[in-house]
């Protein structure tokens, strides 16, 4: 009985015990031109390997509502400058952007300042600045994760047209012109973010009906068309973005109902590990980030929860 009662005693302070702290990892944070803006928040981030795009969202207008910008600005951090670069046909908020083949490609998101989901799937040539309309999104869906992966686009997650979470995966062929359903995420979820490392796409945190503070970590094989869980994120959260660099991903930011999260995680799939780097030094969620070159540029995003806005750039250099 005493050996019984010594075993309990200690299975409970085992369960009570603070879990094992995350080693840290260094990076140096440095605050960068603003953008031209107006301040915007829940916006879409792109990188084409030189410059970075930023569009979409919401924004403040001057009557003190919730405005749609339609600006698509363009920094170039060589000179660490913004320019307009073109105009949106119209605005949407919570969207997907990618870079593929010489374009941006624009993916479902809620239509203008509503949370209407739509599935249009909009195309701006970076060399001529012409919009067209792709094929649309089978399942209409914003606040979605969307990356590319051998010269595909995976639409994964969101909130569908009757603002029920799903972990709809549907994928975009430029080849075929056409979207076909792969494997759907186990965790239906909104206001997550992924990352693309090899063959795997990494979908970390979120949201949904129950927690604003998932800590999910779910990735796709491409190679096998199946999903398996990853280590946790160390913070859960939503309304984040994520970026893949030297072959690991970096977490940023995140909201929950009552504050901001300044947070920023690193992930290693190859170990399956995560390590805390130094904050972002100005807390907000619904930002959009990307790497270029040895850089993570931060961009963006709300720094209170909900209906914030903010024109904030800012730059880590991993350790």
């Amino acid at each position: 009985m005493v050996r019984l009662r010594a075993l309990v005693i200690a299975t409970i302070l085992a369960l009570a015990a603070p879990a094992a702290a995350q080693p840290t990892a260094p990076g140096t944070w440095t605050t960068m031109a603003p953008h031209p803006g107006p301040p915007r928040t829940e916006v879409s981030v792109a990188t084409d390997g030189t410059l970075l795009y930023m569009l979409g969202g919401f924004s403040q207008t001057a009557a003190g509502g919730t405005g749609a910008p339609v600006a698509v600005q363009a920094y170039d951090p060589a000179t660490d400058a913004w320019t307009e670069f073109a105009t949106l046909p119209e605005g949407v908020n919570h969207a997907g952007l990618v870079v593929l083949d010489g374009a941006l490609y624009l993916v479902g998101g809620f239509a203008g300042a509503t949370f209407n989901a739509t599935g249009a799937v909009r195309i701006l040539d970076l060399a001529t600045r012409a919009w067209r309309d792709g094929p649309p999104l089978p399942t209409p869906r914003g606040a979605l994760a969307v990356v590319v992966l051998d010269g595909r686009i995976h639409a994964i997650g969101g909130q569908d047209a009757s603002r029920r979470d799903t972990g709809t995966h549907e994928v975009f062929d430029p080849a075929t012109g056409a979207w076909t359903t792969a494997p759907g995420m186990p965790t239906p979820r909104n206001h997550h973010a992924a990352s693309v490392v090899g063959n795997d796409i990494v979908v970390l945190g979120g949201r949904t009906d129950a927690t604003m503070l998932l800590t999910t970590n779910e990735i796709f094989d491409a190679a096998t068309g199946t999903w398996r869980t990853g280590a946790p994120v160390p913070t859960g959260r939503s309304g984040i973005a994520a970026v893949t660099l030297d072959g690991e991903v970096y977490l940023f930011g995140g909201e929950e109902q009552r504050r901001t999260f300044a947070n920023a995680e690193r992930y290693d799939p190859a170990t399956d590990a995560w390590a805390i780097l130094p904050d972002m030094p100005t807390a907000r969620h619904g930002l959009g980030a990307a790497a270029i070159g040895p850089f993570i540029y931060v961009v963006s995003g709300g720094p209170q929860p909900g209906l914030a806005f903010s024109t904030i750039v800012e730059r880590l250099e991993p350790g």
